[in-house]
């Protein structure tokens, strides 16, 4: 079984199920189509395991940091890592975007067939109406409604709506609260997080069994939905995001193998695991408990540190979609031919960094509409293009993922003290 699982989740692996099943979806679309129901449930398997694993993961860890002493000093330094993070993803993303430039020299025959992706539609009225109309001006919210949306009125009810963030706010504050227990009160609610917490890794090590063929059938029922042309129109932008996400993902290899002080070759099976995960699902949450146990178990940080920094990590630090504010931006600015000053490049810089920690909680298409407001700053058309993107998010979606899984795990890193080597 555990070589199975080792096969199962090499990158390996996942690319060759991608493309099988792409193949598939390409040569078979009718039978094809029929396979996405199974990515579904299977992504729906993930997201039910994800917020008690969130809960009991922090709660569980911040006790252990109490008993252990120091939690005021992490957090401190994890502050200062996500903020140096978050400057260095934004500003290689911008100087890579600039570089590649995918939106300029287009041509005609590309430009019409873009023109042609944007203006395709069920029955051809939502999408030509939505550009005719002036777009409403965003509603304007105040500092202090943005921290009232944070705190859960009723934890019960943000559970149930699968509010991350909220979930995330009340785990943090009951845990330090929990911290404060004398040991022989809280020895009971200690065993029973750590029961829900290890239960909820089993069961994910469980769900990840079939991963293969869930992949395989993910791949097929997507090409047999939108076909091989979005990709072929959108080849220059796909290509340099996909670019950027390696540089991206190398840089986080290189920090975590630093921090560890071990090889390469170790790090890349640490992250085995979470990768395929990200890969598959698209979903940056569901990979919290390979990520944990690849940090903790194979790589040896401190286990308390590490159960409380992951889920802050995935919720506030998400790399991936800075990059991708940042991409997408500058693609658009190049598409309409709009010449970028220094100022215009810090602005949207700082602005996708705001907008990754806004992200938290958004998966997939939705994380497409965080390119709207980065464009909005900028004074750039977003409507017909957000078609664009929308064409590819499948595949930017599995990049923007797997960049945000290893690069938080590559903050983790820094934030925690080296590993004892014994």
């Amino acid at each position: 079984m555990r070589r199975y699982h080792r096969w199962a989740l090499s990158p390996w692996t996942v690319l060759a199920c991608v493309l099988a099943g792409g193949v598939f979806g390409w040569a078979a679309p009718a039978p094809a189509r029929a396979l996405g129901p199974v990515g579904v449930v299977y992504v729906d398997l993930l997201k039910m395991i994800v917020l008690p694993f969130m809960i009991s993961a922090v709660i569980f860890s911040l006790q252990n940091l109490y008993r252990e002493g120091g939690a005021s000093r992490i957090f401190k330094r994890m502050a200062l890592v996500f903020a140096a993070f978050s400057v260095a993803v934004a500003l290689l993303a911008t100087c890579t975007s600039l570089l590649f430039n995918p939106g300029s020299g287009l041509s005609p025959d590309t430009r019409a067939a873009l023109g042609k992706l944007v203006n395709e539609d069920g029955d051809r009225s939502n999408t030509v109406m939505s550009m005719r109309e002036e777009a409403a001006p965003p509603p304007s919210r105040s500092i202090g409604q943005v921290l009232e949306s944070l705190i859960p009125q009723n934890i019960f009810a943000a559970l149930a709506n699968g509010e991350t963030l909220k979930a995330l706010v009340f785990a943090l504050l009951f845990g330090f609260a929990a911290g404060q227990v004398p040991t022989r009160l809280s020895s009971g609610l200690h065993e029973a997080l750590g029961t829900i917490y290890h239960a909820c890794q089993t069961l994910t090590r469980w769900v990840n069994l079939p991963l293969p063929a869930v992949l395989f059938c993910m791949a097929a029922a997507q090409i047999a939905h939108s076909g091989l042309e979005p990709l072929q129109v959108m080849a220059g932008f796909v290509a340099t995001f996909l670019g950027l996400s390696l540089l991206l993902l190398g840089a986080g290899v290189l920090v975590i193998a630093r921090r560890a002080g071990v090889a390469h070759g170790a790090v890349l099976g640490a992250l085995r695991e979470p990768f395929a995960l990200g890969v598959a699902t698209s979903n940056s949450a569901t990979c919290m408990p390979a990520m944990i146990d690849g940090l903790a178990g194979k790589l040896q940080f401190s286990r308390a540190r590490v159960e409380l920094l992951v889920p802050l990590t995935i919720s506030l630090l998400r790399m991936g979609s800075v990059a991708y504010c940042v991409c997408g931006t500058l693609f658009i600015a190049a598409l309409y031919g709009r010449p970028l000053g220094a100022g215009d490049v810090l602005l949207l810089a700082l602005v996708s960094m705001l907008s990754g920690f806004a992200s938290a909680g958004m998966t997939g298409i939705v994380t497409v509409s965080l390119v709207g407001t980065t464009a909005a700053y900028l004074a750039l058309p977003f409507e017909a293009v957000f078609v664009l993107l929308a064409a590819v998010d499948p595949l930017c979606a599995m990049a923007r993922t797997a960049v945000t899984v290893v690069t938080g795990c590559a903050a983790v890193a820094s934030v925690c003290d080296e590993p004892v080597k014994l």
